[in-house]
């Protein structure tokens, strides 16, 4: 069986803030998603995924206050079999017509490409209760919280 992954758009990421730009052809698909304040961006890692990024399986002490090797799949690593990223992004605007999506921040570089888009809905994205390993429970409980959090000294990479 085949797949194909078609790229919808871009990250634009610079000093005049962050926003993806849509394909002319998937801007109609933006219709309903001005009345979401959140939306998950599934991006790609466009700065890895070589050969030797896509063999990896285990990351070396990844996080500064994580176990010394950790599975890619209990990371947050580009480096894994597809590099495929999910981030949660505050909609800060939206212009359809353009097919521009004015975000508050994503983790992406400039230029990363947009796989999909869905929007952020609590019953099916929001976990009351999730279980974390303790090298990482002082991360914080929230995106909002995120953006004061100084991560300088979290990861090893």
């Amino acid at each position: 069986m085949e797949y194909t992954v078609r790229q919808l758009g871009v990250i634009r990421a610079g000093e005049d803030g962050f926003r993806i730009a849509l394909e002319p052809e998937y801007r109609a698909a933006l219709a309903g998603l001005e009345d979401f304040r959140w939306v998950n961006v599934l991006w790609w890692f466009s700065g890895c995924g070589g050969p030797e990024d896509r063999a990896l399986r285990r990351e070396v002490r990844p996080y500064a206050h994580g176990p010394e090797a950790l599975g890619v799949f209990a990371t947050r690593s580009p480096r894994r079999p597809n590099p495929i990223a999910l981030s949660c992004a505050e909609i800060a605007w939206l212009d359809e017509a353009e097919g521009l999506v004015g975000l508050g921040y994503i983790d992406a570089e400039d230029g990363s490409p947009v796989l999909d888009l869905k929007p952020y809905t609590p019953s099916l994205d929001r976990v009351e209760s999730p279980v974390l390993p303790g090298w990482c429970a002082h991360w914080p409980k929230s995106v909002e919280a995120s953006g004061d959090f100084d991560w300088s000294g979290e990861f090893n990479v």
